[in-house]
């Protein structure tokens, strides 16, 4: 694909398009005239955003779906292509994230973040791949985030899952290699001002804030729109995703131990622990929008990521001082 008009009525799936990133990457696949299945759990959200693209001038149809069901995932592949004949991308985007002390998010929270997450990708992939090679093209598109590459504090389940779509997914690269026209994009995203943030599990007696530096979500879904147009296995959608990881992979132990600090002394000011699940158990609640929050300009984000490397560098070279004293 060599241009934007290359993507005009190409069928994409995206999952977990209901809010956030996924919906995010629907309006942007919409407003380049791709034909549009839209999958979610939830109807409303679905009907939504079918609406959303068709306003766009975009076929679109929805699908309601839970990913970590594999007969749910099946009737997704086979609704898109009886109704439009081919998938050309499929965009595994679903996913859930739960955060709290490990031993106090209850066992059914855990298992099911594997299923939406690991197994989801995993349906995602086995479907799409089936049909990439009967047709010889396709392109799947795995949103991994840096979760991928560097552990999250107190949300050590949900690494797991990232840890294991990754390697899946590079397994996967290896298998199609023989492939030209066939490709396994993994994108690497930070944090999102998304939505994914309000309706995820909580069992640390708060709610973790959006920081500035958090990137946009729409940036994150034109990233989407670049693999499909320009297929590479690894991607970070911008400096932000890539500075984390590098700071993490130079000084890992360091880097986890002081924000799994931080999370810690959050939770020793809140002692209100009541559980939420949050849209693990359940669909997704309101919001159904893109943003988490209001999104602020990029020179206040460029400043604040500045700031934020300033002075996270700083915090780890000052540790490794003090060790080494």
């Amino acid at each position: 694909m060599k241009n934007t008009q290359q993507l005009k009525h190409k069928t994409v799936v995206i999952t977990g398009a209901s809010s956030g990133v996924g919906r995010a990457a629907a309006e942007a696949f919409a407003e380049k005239g791709a034909n549009l299945v839209i999958v979610a759990r939830g109807q409303q959200g679905i009907d939504e955003v079918v609406e959303i693209c068709r306003n766009l001038n975009a076929n679109a149809i929805g699908v309601s779906a839970d990913m970590s069901v594999e007969e749910d995932v099946e009737k997704v592949a086979q609704q898109a292509l009886s109704i439009y004949g081919t998938i050309d991308v499929w965009v595994n985007n679903a996913g859930v994230m739960a955060s709290g002390k490990f031993e106090e998010i209850p066992m059914p929270v855990h298992e099911q973040v594997i299923k939406t997450n690991l197994f989801g990708y995993l349906h995602g992939a086995y479907n799409a791949l089936k049909i990439f090679k009967k047709q010889n093209h396709g392109i799947v598109i795995n949103n991994i985030s840096i979760g991928g590459f560097m552990p999250a504090p107190y949300s050590s389940v949900y690494t797991a899952t990232k840890y294991g779509i990754r390697g899946m997914m590079e397994g996967l690269q290896g298998e199609i290699s023989n492939r030209r026209n066939i490709h396994i994009c993994n994108l690497y995203p930070q944090l999102q001002n998304s939505t994914g943030n309000l309706h995820s599990a909580k069992y640390s007696g708060f709610d973790m804030k959006i920081p500035p530096i958090a990137s946009d979500p729409r940036d994150t879904a034109e990233k989407m729109v670049q693999l499909a147009l320009h297929p590479q296995k690894d991607l970070f959608p911008d400096f932000r995703a890539a500075a984390i990881t590098n700071i993490y992979r130079m000084f890992p132990k360091t880097t986890i131990n002081m924000a799994s600090g931080a999370v810690r002394l959050m939770m020793k000011m809140n002692e209100d622990k009541t559980g939420n699940a949050g849209n693990i158990l359940a669909n997704s609640k309101e919001p159904m929008r893109i943003y988490g929050k209001k999104p602020i300009s990029k020179s206040i984000k460029e400043i604040g990521l500045s700031m934020f490397a300033g002075a996270t560098v700083g915090l780890l070279l000052m540790s490794l001082s003090k060790r080494n004293a």
